[in-house]
């Protein structure tokens, strides 16, 4: 997976406050992951989480469910 050729985003909800991960949908229906990355380090390392955990894992926060 080359970094290159995703096009990654951060959330509406961030601000420039350096806590960020950025996502790629870009791999979702090819190779079913989502990659994800730190916004402060962009040619770091990247995960690419299995689609359905990442979901879950956005749809849990959405939800409220990890308390700050």
């Amino acid at each position: 997976m080359t970094h290159a050729c995703l096009h990654w985003f951060k959330s509406s909800y961030s601000t420039d406050g350096g806590q960020c991960v950025e996502v790629a949908a870009s791999l979702v229906a090819s190779h079913g992951v989502v990659p994800v990355r730190d916004s402060k380090i962009q040619s770091g390392p990247v995960l690419a989480l299995p689609a359905e955990s990442f979901s879950a894992f956005v749809a849990k926060i959405k939800a409220d469910g990890f308390p700050a």
